[in-house]
């Protein structure tokens, strides 16, 4: 076997996570959509080699290039705590093909009640893939809770979206377009806490800086699934709000008015366009791996790392789910 080379570290971040601009090339490499055509065989050869080059041996010939792939492409389709294979509906390298087609489609039949009811209750389907698919492995979740979260969550998402269209039926055309963005907002806020709510009750695992096991938080999970809802939030509402004023104003000419059964393609493309840069952009608002200052934790939680370790341990840190 090949050694690994020379201060070559697998799981050393190759961008600054402390910076924005640092976390956005970390996620516009591993959300690249076109890893969600890599075969399974790819993307466990591709564990593989991250597994060995960890255990500190790599396949003869290996490059630091092809090391950095095989860890692109297992960060991609490998939850970061468990290390088991996701479900490829749920990884964030299915955001931009998965939420441009039901974005777009969102967008486009928004005016009777039958379609908003049918493509948010599609729209609440997709996120509880990846919420699910993304919460923070180490706090399980019960198939019943899991249904009272999609049910509670789709349940808020067609309340807002039904209410909000029968409210704007006499408002101008550009509120009604709206609408679908509210309802994401809304449902957003009740999916993800739900889906996650074991984090909320029993708390997440909270380390040091050399990832030495401290205890369990509910702080720290009420921050991290604070910061997911708002980087869910942000990735929808660029493409959810500025396309329908776009779509408002093209609707206007008459060569739109030829077309109108390519304004559903069209939108589809355009919410590509957007979330192809927001998908990225969200996900890099704050940093995957989350801290909280000590003072900030619960006191019995807090009371036990001063006792064991002092004023060693100023912050926690631990894995906010994506």
């Amino acid at each position: 076997m090949a050694t690994i080379p020379l201060g070559f570290n697998i799981d050393s971040p190759r961008w600054d996570q402390s910076t924005f601009v640092g976390r956005l090339k970390h996620f516009l490499n591993i959300t690249d959509p076109r890893t969600v055509l890599v075969p399974e065989e790819e993307l466990d050869r591709a564990k593989a080699l991250v597994e060995g080059c960890r255990a500190g041996v790599v396949p003869p010939g290996s490059s630091q290039e092809q090391l950095l792939y095989a860890k692109k492409l297992y960060d991609s389709a490998f939850h970061p705590d468990s290390g088991e294979k996701m479900n490829f509906i749920g990884r964030m390298s299915f955001q931009v093909p998965g939420g441009m087609a039901i974005t777009g489609c969102m967008l486009q039949f928004y005016r009777t009640v039958p379609a908003v009811v049918f493509w948010q209750w599609v729209n609440q389907s997709f996120n509880a893939f990846v919420n699910y698919t993304n919460r923070n492995a180490a706090s399980p979740i019960s198939l019943r809770q899991i249904g009272v979260a999609y049910v509670t969550a789709t349940g808020a998402a067609l309340a807002t979206a039904v209410g909000l269209n029968l409210y704007t039926k006499r408002a101008p055309p550009l509120l009604a377009r709206w609408v679908p963005f509210a309802a994401v907002a809304a449902a957003n806020c009740v999916n993800i806490p739900m889906m996650r709510q074991q984090e909320i009750i029993n708390g997440i695992t909270v380390t040091d800086e050399n990832n030495n096991e401290l205890g369990h938080s509910r702080r720290a999970a009420v921050k991290g699934i604070a910061q997911v809802v708002l980087s869910r939030i942000t990735m929808a509402a660029p493409g959810m709000i500025i396309l329908p004023i776009i779509m408002e104003r093209l609707e206007k000419f008459t060569f739109m008015q030829r077309i109108r059964v390519l304004h559903g393609p069209l939108q589809v493309l355009l919410c590509g366009g957007f979330l192809l840069f927001m998908v990225p952009a969200a996900c890099a608002l704050f940093p995957q791996r989350c801290s909280l200052a000590l003072a900030d934790l619960e006191p019995e939680l807090r009371d036990s790392i001063v006792a064991k370790h002092g004023d060693k341990v100023p912050y926690v840190y631990f894995n906010k789910g994506l």
